[in-house]
């Protein structure tokens, strides 16, 4: 019996994307199925970047349809292409930004600006164009982390460009003011330092920004939900009680403002020895997942507790860009891909054009 259309789909949504959760039909990127007698050829846009999982996912189709009685070659084509999504009611995404991710956990030193630019650095890696506010005006530490120093430029008065290393557009109020100066400002002067940071730079054709928030759910966060259009939120946590508590309240307030939270991630997990190789929960086990659960949100990944981490956002190169190819680095580009896939599944703003980003 020759091979037909009906059945390549359904052998197609059984490949299922680990990133989204669901099949690649279901999912929406098989744009194309072609036949010629026994030979198939398949285009599958996905609606995020993905480079490093790309081969892997033709390699899974292709000895998925090979299965297929009467098949003969399988011929797999996979890009990505990310759109504009959905933000919050009356407001429009910004003009060369397509989607704003908000970086948010309930209380400090959870490791939520270190998990922020590898974040950003690993949309990079997976083929996006990429920004990153720092939005914590009273305590910036981009600057630091992705080794930046000097004023930035502007070229005319009253725009500003973003300053740029490790592949990433970068902006924050510690590029304007000396590395020891205290920001000894009342709330609205803080938001609008934060309104004229964003609209003010020269954002250049970015997939994501990536904005670093600062903890708990002040004025900052208030502002962001009712005047910045943002399209998803990632929550940072540590496994213990204490930080889960606090983070809750930082994923409710998204609720209630209407921006889907993308995902929680686990920082700090576990620690393993780096004389022994003994692990140990230092901060607890499990807190992210229970969180997870109890709100009905994925469980994006957990982060150990790993002094490289630190050494390497100290040094300016965080990790993404200081060791792209180590077991850290793929786990955050892993956890860049889920956050990517789950704000794909988002509405979209039907407003900006398609961009291709990569191709196989």
């Amino acid at each position: 019996m020759p091979l037909n259309e009906a059945a390549v789909r359904a052998a197609l949504d059984e490949v299922v994307d680990p990133h989204a959760g669901r099949g690649l039909v279901a999912l929406g990127c098989v744009r194309g199925i072609g036949l010629d007698g026994a030979d198939v050829a398949v285009d599958i846009v996905l609606g995020y970047p993905a480079r490093g999982w790309h081969e892997a996912l033709a390699a899974a189709v292709r000895e998925r349809l090979s299965a297929l009685p009467g098949a003969g070659r399988v011929t797999v084509s996979v890009a990505s292409r990310v759109q504009a999504h959905k933000v919050q009611k009356d407001l429009t995404p910004l003009p060369n930004v397509r989607n704003i991710i908000a970086v948010a956990s309930g209380k400090g030193g959870v490791g939520k600006s270190t998990t922020a630019v590898n974040l950003a650095l690993a949309l990079q890696a997976e083929g996006a164009t990429v920004g990153v506010l720092d939005a914590d005006i009273y305590g910036p530490s981009i600057p630091k982390m992705l080794g930046l120093q000097g004023r930035p430029d502007s070229p005319d008065g009253k725009t500003i460009e973003p300053k740029r290393n490790h592949g990433l557009q970068a902006m924050s109020i510690g590029l304007l003011v000396g590395e020891d100066t205290p920001m000894i400002w009342r709330g609205p002067m803080v938001t609008q330092a934060l309104q004229q940071l964003l609209g003010d730079t020269r954002w250049e054709g970015l997939d994501y920004l990536v904005i670093d928030l600062p903890p708990g759910t002040g004025d900052i966060q208030l502002t962001l939900s009712q005047r910045i259009p943002v399209s998803g939120a990632v929550i940072v946590t540590t496994p213990q009680d204490i930080a889960t508590l606090d983070a809750r309240k930082a994923l409710q307030m998204f609720n209630k403002v209407e921006v889907p939270v993308l995902g929680i991630v686990e920082n700090m997990a576990v620690h393993v020895c780096s004389n022994c190789g003994h692990a140990e929960h230092v901060f607890g086990a499990g807190g992210g997942e229970r969180m997870a659960a109890r709100y009905g949100v994925p469980l994006l990944g957990s982060l150990p507790l790993d002094i490289r981490i630190r050494e390497q956002a100290d040094s300016g190169a965080p990790t993404v860009a200081a060791d792209p190819d180590s077991a850290l680095s793929l786990a955050y580009r892993d956890i860049a891909r889920r956050a990517a896939a789950q704000l794909s599944l988002q509405a979209r703003n039907r407003s900006l054009p398609n961009i291709v980003i990569s191709n196989t």
